[in-house]
């Protein structure tokens, strides 16, 4: 197979090995065998490696003894990252509200409005991800947008438990909706806001849902946090 020919089938099981990842399609913790995604995915083991690899590092899938499964949910991990977003996001936003065309505000508002009025659980996924990356591509930080492209994706699965109901969707499209229109009138304090509120919200619902799925999920549904505990601070005594 020549070079692009190979680029393009690796693309091609990537987006789709994510999607059945994000999508529930393969459960948290579930194992996965290179050989069967060889015959699921019609790729040879080159690409199947390639693509584990590249999922590794988006977090959403882990080495093991035996070899890779699909990473558990991380409770702590999730908090962790939460936190990352609400801080990249509020800067991203501010530059946006000087740097956004409103052009490009309303190519993202038809893209929400598209995916919410022709569902499909993939284009959802997309969407979604596609919606806080643009957003912060607007404020032209290069650094800002892969920080919160990667944080974005190691989120999704949580925001499919929340957002599988029309509900929980329409409620994400208003907000959606709600932040591009502070960056069209030009209201920093206002977008940075609705961002913050939005995210907090989405962290609040989504770490509930987690919760509730436990008894779905399973054991091996989910990973013991590596998050620490923070150390009182020591006191000092006169000895």
């Amino acid at each position: 197979m020549r070079a692009p020919e190979a680029g393009g089938r690796m693309r091609d099981v990537l987006a789709r090995l994510r999607s059945d990842i994000l999508c529930f399609r393969l459960a948290p913790g579930e194992p996965i065998s290179e050989r069967e995604l060889e015959g699921s995915y019609a790729a040879s083991r080159s690409p199947i490696r390639a693509v584990l690899a590249q999922l590794i590092s988006e977090g959403l899938v882990v080495r093991t003894a035996r070899g890779h499964a699909v990473a558990p949910f991380d409770l702590g991990e999730i908090e962790e990252i939460f936190e990352f977003r609400e801080i990249a996001e509020a800067a991203a936003i501010r530059l946006a509200c000087l740097r956004a065309e409103p052009a490009a505000l309303d190519a993202i508002q038809a893209e929400l409005d598209r995916s919410l009025n022709a569902f499909t659980p993939d284009s959802w996924m997309e969407a979604g991800l596609d919606f806080h990356v643009r957003l912060a591509a607007l404020g032209g930080n290069r650094f800002l947008v892969d920080g919160v492209r990667r944080a974005t994706i190691r989120t999704l699965r949580a925001r499919w438990l929340v957002a599988g109901s029309e509900a929980g969707r329409r409620a994400s499209h208003e907000e959606h909706s709600a932040i591009l229109e502070h960056l069209r009138a030009g209201a920093a304090e206002a977008a940075e806001a609705a961002v913050i509120a939005h995210s907090r919200a989405i962290r609040r619902q989504a770490v509930a849902a987690i919760e509730a799925a436990r008894p779905i999920l399973g054991r091996r549904g989910f990973a013991e946090s590596g998050r620490q505990a923070a150390r009182p601070a020591r006191t000092a005594t006169g000895s």
